[in-house]
């Protein structure tokens, strides 16, 4: 259960050549640390996984570990929709320090849910650490349904589940099914308190990178019982997290985090920089609910 609560799914700052801006990388984690987050997540899709290359997340990995203040758990992204290859790149990696990984969905070519099964069983078989399924049919068209995760959660290396599937019907289903110590994450920023009444255990965040205090107050006032207190902060993300992803995901968070001077704006294409309504409507928001 060291991954209860608040984990931040950390996006990978740029510099204006958009190379990785280790300065400011480092200061991220200094600011979600000192702001209560449970642990860190390196190399997710919010850290523009898709655009950065093998050498570069083995060395967003290494920085993470060697600039971690308070010594926070590290859950390592590590996944893809070609199996072979996640297993040559589990292969590759130093996972001294890493205390889990977070592995996504296949994504693109559909597999079955038997081929799902069949991927995630390698990934498990061949991973010296322990194995969190990341379910996010948003971005992978495929949704692992209920039964699939139930099933793979029988293999000793997989031990939870980030879902960002946007069922409540699924996540209930799922706090219904799954074995009681399988860890059940959110994905889901804006429903992190109802997933929680009903018996899930923290999330895995995009929002926490810019306000790690807020949702950290948010995600363990609900786990903690205190229902009225984390609906009112949930309530106070509602129309902001809809404007994140107006410019898809992680445009707007880094938009957010270069108001509060934490790290820049800058994305990789095929993404763009925050528009400049956008970033209005981001500081007007932001400014609205108290967040600066």
């Amino acid at each position: 259960m060291r991954f209860k609560g608040v984990g931040v799914a950390l996006v990978t700052p740029f510099k204006d050549n958009l190379e990785i801006d280790f300065t400011g990388l480092k200061k991220l984690i200094e600011f979600v640390s000192e702001g209560g987050s449970d642990y860190l997540v390196v190399n997710g899709t919010t850290g523009e996984s898709p655009t950065t290359t093998f050498e570069e997340k083995q060395a967003l990995l290494k920085f993470t570990k060697e600039n971690n203040p308070k010594g926070l758990p590290i859950m390592f992204g590590l996944g893809g929709n070609d199996t072979r290859q996640v297993l040559a790149s589990i292969a590759a990696t130093d996972f001294e320090g890493v205390d889990a990984i977070l592995s996504v969905c296949p994504y693109y070519n559909k597999p079955t849910q038997a081929g799902i099964i069949a991927h995630f069983t390698a990934i498990a078989d061949a991973s010296p650490v322990p194995v969190l399924l990341y379910n996010v049919p948003g971005r992978t068209v495929v949704n692992i349904l209920p039964e699939t995760i139930v099933e793979l959660a029988k293999h000793s290396n997989i031990i939870g589940l980030k879902d960002a599937c946007s069922s409540i019907e699924q996540y209930m289903e799922m706090a219904w099914k799954a074995p009681k110590d399988f860890l059940l994450l959110s994905g889901d920023d804006n429903l992190v308190v109802p997933m929680i009444s009903v018996g899930w255990h923290g999330v895995i965040s995009v929002i926490a990178n810019g306000f790690p205090k807020e949702f950290r107050d948010l995600t363990w006032h609900a786990l903690e019982g205190r229902f009225a207190e984390a609906a009112a902060l949930q309530f106070s993300f509602i129309d902001f997290d809809t404007l994140l992803y107006a410019e898809a995901n992680p445009v707007g968070i880094k938009e957010c985090l270069a108001i509060k001077s934490v790290c820049g704006a800058e994305v990789r294409m095929p993404l763009l920089k925050a528009s400049s309504e956008l970033s209005g409507n981001l500081r007007s928001a932001m400014k609205r609910e108290g967040f600066i």
